[in-house]
């Protein structure tokens, strides 16, 4: 019986070093190569007019650390407003053209920016980085005498850290927030429960950290049915903007497929409205409910 014992011992004990170093295996896995997975390769760069994008013309950035970024420039008419935009981590420049050939069809502006090590672009991507690869953008526009108040800071997904950022440090006229996330820490803790991702993770986005100091209005879209970053955290980041606000809930919405005229006619209606600070959380199926100043 003791002999018995002593084996079953010996066996839970060797199976328990096993699995803690099949533990210790995955986290190490996921540490090195964890910027592969939040910052995946994608196609080969594409120019505005290759990808169908006529009104674009082809500019590159230049980085306060030195890296070049490529960018696709569409310079407002008088007194149109100027659009940043800040795409998601699997996006490239030319998968949302339809749209943007909409958006510049009234004679807004826009700067779209391929981050660096995107398309086209140097450099490798980390979270600092592309809060350098932002300030250069908003740098461009300073540049090209965009007044802020015209700025329209467009982040989608990953991009919305990005933007957050960006509109916490800069003024700007207004911030759209497309399916936006707390931080990619807590996305990723949703993802991988048994892992200590907080500790392992470089690179957290944290747009809670931020948001609060942002006095620009913001507007957030998020679909339903967004099964990669649920509206619950698009919720929680709304409910931590202290400027006026507005939600624009998708009932049948995923992550990437609110492409279509309700998103531009919503971002033109709030931006062209006269906001004041709001007391109470404004949560709208559109904008027409939000603190409008009288």
């Amino acid at each position: 019986m003791r002999t018995l014992l002593r084996f079953a011992w010996k066996l839970t004990k060797w199976a328990g070093i096993a699995v803690l170093l099949g533990y210790v295996a995955v986290c190490t896995g996921m540490y090195t190569m964890q910027r592969t997975l939040v910052f995946p390769k994608l196609a080969d760069h594409v120019t505005a007019a290759d990808a169908g994008f006529p009104e674009a013309q082809e500019v590159a950035l230049q980085t306060s650390d030195g890296e070049r970024l490529v960018a696709w420039y569409v310079a407002p008419k008088p007194d149109k407003p100027f659009f940043i935009y800040f795409h998601g981590n699997g996006d490239t420049l030319n998968w949302r053209v339809g749209r943007d050939r909409s958006l510049v069809a009234d004679g807004s502006g826009l700067l779209a920016i391929s981050y660096r090590g995107y398309e086209g672009s140097t450099g490798s991507p980390t979270e600092d980085g592309m809060h350098l690869d932002a300030a250069a953008a908003y740098a461009f526009a300073a540049e090209h005498q965009i007044a802020p108040d015209r700025i329209v800071v467009w982040g989608h997904s990953l991009g919305t850290g990005v933007a957050v950022r960006l509109a916490a440090e800069q003024k700007i006229k207004a911030l759209v927030l497309e399916a936006p996330y707390t931080s990619v820490a807590d996305v990723a803790a949703m993802n991988y429960p048994l892992l200590p991702v907080r500790w392992l993770l470089k690179d957290q986005f944290h747009s809670d950290w931020h948001i609060g100091k942002v006095t620009a209005p913001v507007l957030i879209f998020h679909g339903d049915n967004d099964n990669v970053i649920p509206i619950s955290f698009g919720q929680r980041l709304y409910s931590l903007v202290t400027s006026p606000k507005c939600f624009v809930r998708f009932a049948q919405g995923g992550h990437v497929d609110l492409d279509d005229g309700k998103i531009l006619a919503s971002i033109r209606d709030f931006i062209a409205r006269p906001w004041h600070r709001s007391t109470e959380p404004v949560e709208a199926d559109g904008c027409e409910r939000g603190t409008v100043a009288s």
